[in-house]
Order: C-alpha cells, then structure tokens, then sequence
C-alpha cells in the first residue's frame, strides 16, 4: 500500500519492473518466477477516526476506494492500471507523445482524500523445486496445501473451491510451499521490486488516454439493459492427442466508450502463443506476439515467455466506435497448462493532436 509514486497532476508515460536482490541484480525467472503485478490506484482518506459504513460496496477493504481501469470485468477484477507477469523486462510501456495516462487531477479524487498506489504481486520461489513449471503454473499437487484446502477456500465467486481445480493462483496462497528435492535447500534472501516511472507535468499539449483490461475468460450475460461481465482471470488448458496443435480460448464484449487506438498488447503466461484482438465485423485490430528466451540471463531465460510485442497503430488509422463489440482470442500451445491468462491490454484517446503531433515518432 501507499507506494512511492510522482505527486502532482502529471501524465505517465511509462511504468516498467524489475525483480532484483539487494546488490540490485536482476533475478533469472527459473529462480523467483514474475507470475503477475499490478498497480493499482486508489484513494484514501488518511483521519483514522472517520467512520466507515459497512454497507458501502464502493469503499472495499473498510476505507480505501479502488479507482479502477475502464476494462469491462466486474468491480475488483482486473482493477490495474499497469501490470504484467514473465514477460515483463520484454514489453515496452512507453505511450507516444502526447499521449499520457492521467493522474493526480484533483477533479478526479474523492473530496478530501488523497490518490495512492499499491502493488499486488505474485512472485514464486522456484529454486530447489521438484518441477519448477509445474511450481510456476501453481498446480495443486506440487503444493503443500493445508488440510480440508478445498472445503476453506473460495473461489473467485466466493463459493467453495472445485476439486476439479487443478491449479493456479488459489493454490498459490501466500507462504504455500513447492514440493522441494531432498538436499536442496534454498537460503533465505530478500528481493525487491525495483520499478521506473516516466511522467511530464500535466498540460494542454497533453492528450489522455483511457486504459482497457480485457480477458479472454470474459462471460458476458445481460440483464435487461445491463451488460454484466463475468471474467475468471485465469483457465485451465487439459491438452489432449488431438490433431488440434492449439487451444483457442475466445471472448467478445461491447465497448461502451470507443475511441482512437493508441497502444496494445496483452499479458499471457509460458506456453502461449499470441492474442489477437478483433473487430466487430471479423477484422484484425491488432495481435500481440509472444517471445521466448533462448539463454540463461535474466529477460532471456531459456523456455520461459520473456516478452510480448506492442502495437502502435499509424495515429488517427484506427478508431472502435461506441458501443462496439469486439472479441479478444488467446491462444496457447494444445499442452497441459494450469491458471492459463490471456488479458488484452490496450489505450484508447478521445481526440488526436494537431502540429508537430500530427504523425507518431516510432523511437520508443
């Protein structure tokens, strides 16, 4: 909670990170696994001796009021405002100028409050394991879960978790263990989430975007006119001796506000292969491509998914109308996988700039 963060009205341009140890070195995937971070913006109210009401859904946690992205899954699901997993020393974050994503306008923080920062992150310690990639997807039978696990945790939904649940961030609880190798001990050490921010100070030249987390698991339903959204964050792929090479996961959901497409990529896991985000009329908006290390350094670890490429759109090409529904596709390896991601994450602006910013400058 309450990260460092840039004070002021200000556009961010970038946010990147690195895990490294107290000498500052960047640590290697296959011995502390990025399995994801977010951060996440809220606002808070520092007198302690306010009053909460408990029946107010919009103050989770008993205070702090989460300002989430404008991605269409429910309240506290994919709240983010930047955040990526493995891949993240490979995928580039910075917006062209002058596009910026927006903070500290204090027409936009709750009266009286201030606008914070937290991370929330999952990081495990692979060093020592039996298998680490089964240790990194989280499968259940490499961890030593607690007796009656099943009967005292809860789902996404807050309903008891299913025995058919095979894996992922359920059965990656904080201080659950890998089952280790007998004489393999890891040593405790101390790492650090080391992270860089660029801003520009807030101005009329500046052009805001809107941030849009989509997921693949995305089960849209309707109420009458209401659009709910039910997204899962995560999957499981049983893989099988099917000619079929690929899994296809597929989700379509309307975009209430559209506007010019400034930046996209996508957030997956080891295993995949891309995602691919589509037009309402079948159309190709953009497909972000995994790559994976072929070596032993960190950002280039052999067999691990160390980066996603990014797509920057010639500026004004292309525009999702409102109310548009467009379909994202993850598509991952036809093997077995456990707690699978596929989020589609992409920037859309109300407006173009004009003069100098009339044509993108590609030295990102």
């Amino acid at each position: 909670m309450d990260i460092e963060f840039p004070r002021g009205h200000i556009g961010v341009k970038s946010f990147d990170i690195d895990l490294v140890d107290e000498q500052g070195n960047s640590i290697p995937l296959y011995e502390t696994y990025i399995h994801h971070w977010f951060a996440l913006k809220y606002d808070e109210n520092d007198d302690k001796n306010m009053s909460h009401d408990p029946n107010d859904n919009t103050k989770p946690f008993g205070g702090p009021i989460i300002k989430r992205n404008q991605g269409t899954c429910n309240d506290l699901i994919l709240p983010l405002y930047w955040g990526l997993g493995g891949e993240s020393r490979g995928t580039i974050s910075k917006l062209p100028d002058p596009f910026a994503v927006e903070v500290g306008n204090p027409a936009n923080i709750t009266k009286d409050w201030k606008e914070k920062w937290l991370f929330y992150v999952m990081f495990i310690d692979t060093r020592g394991t039996k298998n680490r990639k089964s240790c990194s997807e989280c499968r259940c039978d490499q961890f030593n879960l607690p007796k009656n696990f099943y009967n005292k945790t809860h789902d996404i939904h807050d309903k008891p978790l299913s025995h058919d649940y095979k894996g992922g961030i359920f059965c990656c609880h904080n201080k659950f263990q890998c089952k280790l190798r007998k004489g393999l001990p890891a040593p405790r050490r101390k790492l650090a989430i080391r992270y860089k921010i660029m801003w520009v100070d807030w101005n009329e030249q500046q052009i805001p975007v809107r941030f849009y987390v989509m997921d693949s698991t995305d089960r849209v339903k309707t109420n009458g006119s209401k659009t709910i959204h039910d997204c899962l964050t995560e999957y499981f792929i049983p893989g099988n001796n099917s000619s079929d090479h690929v899994h296809v996961q597929k989700a379509s959901f309307p975009i209430e506000k559209g506007g010019y497409l400034i930046y996209g990529t996508a957030h997956m896991h080891t295993g995949a292969i891309n995602a691919t985000l589509y037009r309402q009329d079948g159309r190709t908006l953009y497909t972000s491509k995994t790559k994976y290390g072929t070596g032993k350094k960190a950002g280039n670890e052999k067999g691990y998914l160390v980066g996603m490429s990014v797509f920057y759109p010639k500026l004004g090409s292309i525009k999702i109308k409102d109310g548009e529904i467009v379909s994202m596709e993850s598509i991952y390896k036809n093997e077995f996988h456990t707690g699978a991601m596929g989020h589609m994450y992409f920037y859309l602006a109300d407006r173009l700039p004009h003069g100098k910013y009339s044509s993108y400058s590609y030295d990102l």
